[in-house]
């Protein structure tokens, strides 16, 4: 039995006719590696900043954050609040990565650094896609699939495999036929597909329940779960562990990982990308209306028996199948088609991201450098066979997914970056900020953190409560906070690379003219910026400050 009908299919049918036909033009001119992984370095700031905000606005956030929201509230809108985050990728990072030159961002930390880093790099970012990007994403568009289609194809276990992997391979196709300029075209589009759809059901959902104070009144009658700030008893999200692990997280994903950074190494000339990145940092302030409270909404509608939300065997709700559910439940036929499609939308946009920036960095970062030479043809080629290999390994990682974190599928994302994040924020920041720090000291930061985080990741699947509860130190250890544990291990790798940075020699000058803070053309800088993006940065700003003060007061 479907919960779609003829015309919600047919619009679905529709939007997929207008993406085949962007992709057809987009496939046109892909004969160099700069073409297929930069569209030619030849796109403007719109397209760049509709394709940040798509790329990070996957299924993960419309299934995932949508849970979270019915679950715990707004305790993780500090992460949907990061667009200060993405201001900083358009002053102060967007600079040195674009007047470097570079295709990738472990390119550029070998230019800064030499070549050991640039491996290490490459190989943790195809890690963290596999753990996150490949394996959420497809996680959460298959339990759409699972929720609306539940038994046309035999049953609700077969509709999320089916799902999962038919559209994959969709996905797939087109990224591999159109390289970037598909991703970057068809991501302007789903870009608004999406914040239309997930405004659909913030709005029908708030007219089935009786408005914004009956949410209000909802929330606060459950403070401790819903509130934007917990205390330090709290066992999941102490305020504290959010002030220090979110902005660990939001200055590696927005300002130093290739899925992100690679939009704006696309653009036509410096002032593009910053304000490219600005007006990405303008839409990824609105997530927190479109994605996060809407399940919050699902989660009051349920209290007053107005939508009937799936539970699990302990009869707790089933976060990641609220968003899903109020589709179905509330959203009337051919609406409902398009939602669905900005859901699909959003799965694809996300995934074609990856599948590109995983193939570039596969590509430039490690092909490259084990076959130098090779041609332009048969670099493009080798890309397009690693999106396939990552894939794979994406949905091999899925069933082992719920052992890490059984807050969520936002609460895993969230988790497994925060081990992965802390060493590749503490070699950018202060690679960026401090001349004296060398190879040594990023060779040993970034291989110790990245050992010592996937451990914790280890160990957290295996010990801790409701798991193997001996010996007691590593319970201890896998149930440490995922949140401190970011922090302890921020400052673990900065402390390793300044201490091996400063027992050994300093880089060379000549080297590092222009990779950092003290060395770069700032005449060039402040030519590529002017009033609009002073007065751009200040609306963002302003924005991200009045959701925290609303929210941090609103119950």
């Amino acid at each position: 039995m479907s919960t779609l009908n003829t015309l919600d299919w047919l619009v679905i049918g529709i939007y997929f006719a207008l993406l085949l036909g962007v992709v057809i033009v987009a496939t046109r001119h892909q004969n160099t590696s700069t073409d297929y992984f930069l569209a030619g370095r030849n796109v403007g700031f719109f397209a760049i900043g509709a394709s940040i905000f798509a790329s990070n606005i996957g299924s993960e956030h419309i299934v995932g954050l949508a849970g979270q929201g019915a679950s715990t509230g707004m305790a993780m809108a500090h992460y949907e609040l990061h667009a200060w985050i993405v201001v900083l990728l358009a002053w102060v990072f967007v600079p040195f990565y674009y007047q470097s030159k570079v295709l990738t961002m472990p390119e550029f930390l070998e230019k800064r650094f030499g070549p050991r880093p640039r491996w290490i790099l490459s190989i943790v970012s195809l890690a963290a896609y596999v753990l996150t990007k490949v394996s959420v994403t497809v996680y959460a568009g298959a339990l759409v699939f699972q929720t609306l289609l539940p038994d046309t194809f035999g049953s609700p276990e077969n509709a999320f495999w089916v799902g999962a992997i038919a559209t994959v391979v969709l996905t797939g196709l087109y990224t591999v036929a159109g390289g970037f300029r598909a991703v970057l075209f068809t991501d302007t589009a789903q870009a608004f597909v999406l914040i239309i759809g997930s405004a659909a059901i913030t709005y029908f959902g708030l007219e089935r329940l009786g408005g914004w104070g009956e949410l209000r009144t909802f929330a606060s009658e459950n403070v401790a779960q819903y509130a934007l700030w917990r205390p330090l008893s709290d066992p999941d999200f102490p305020w504290l562990g959010i002030l220090i692990a979110s902005p660990i997280v939001g200055i590696w994903y927005w300002c130093t990982d290739q899925y992100i950074v690679q939009r704006t190494l696309a653009a036509k000339d410096l002032k593009s990308a910053r304000r490219g990145a600005l007006w990405g940092a303008f839409l990824k302030v609105w997530p927190v209306l479109f994605f996060l409270i809407p399940g919050l909404i699902g989660a009051a509608l349920n209290s007053k028996g107005l939508l009937v939300l799936a539970t699990n065997a302990e009869g707790a709700m089933i976060g990641d199948q609220v968003f899903p559910t109020m589709v179905a439940s509330l959203l009337p036929a051919g609406l409902r088609g398009l939602v669905v499609a900005g859901i699909m939308a959003a799965f694809m946009s996300s995934l074609s991201s990856l599948f590109n920036s995983a193939a570039a960095l596969f590509t430039i970062d490690i092909y490259d450098k084990l076959r130098p030479g090779a041609t332009e043809q048969r670099l493009v080629t080798v890309g397009r066979l690693a999106t396939g290999v990552i894939v794979v390994l994406g949905l091999l990682w899925i069933p082992i997914m719920p052992l890490i974190s059984k807050g969520g599928l936002y609460q895993y994302l969230q988790n497994v970056q925060g081990y992965l994040a802390p060493p590749i924020t503490a070699v950018f920041l202060l690679g960026l900020f401090n001349d004296r720090i060398n190879n040594r000291g990023a060779v040993w930061g970034l291989g110790l953190g990245f050992g010592l985080g996937m451990l914790k990741l280890t160990i957290q699947a295996i010990f801790g409560a409701g798991k193997i509860d001996t010996p007691s130190f590593l319970a201890a250890i896998g149930d440490f906070n995922f949140l401190y544990f970011s922090g302890v291990l921020f400052l673990i790798c900065s402390a390793i690379i300044v201490a091996m940075s400063y027992t050994s020699a300093g880089p060379d000058r000549d080297q590092i003219r222009g990779l950092t803070y003290s060395s770069i053309d700032r005449e060039l800088v402040r030519a590529s910026w002017d009033r609009k993006d002073v007065i751009a940065t200040g609306v963002v700003l302003g924005l991200v400050a009045t959701m925290y003060i609303y929210f941090s007061f609103w119950i």
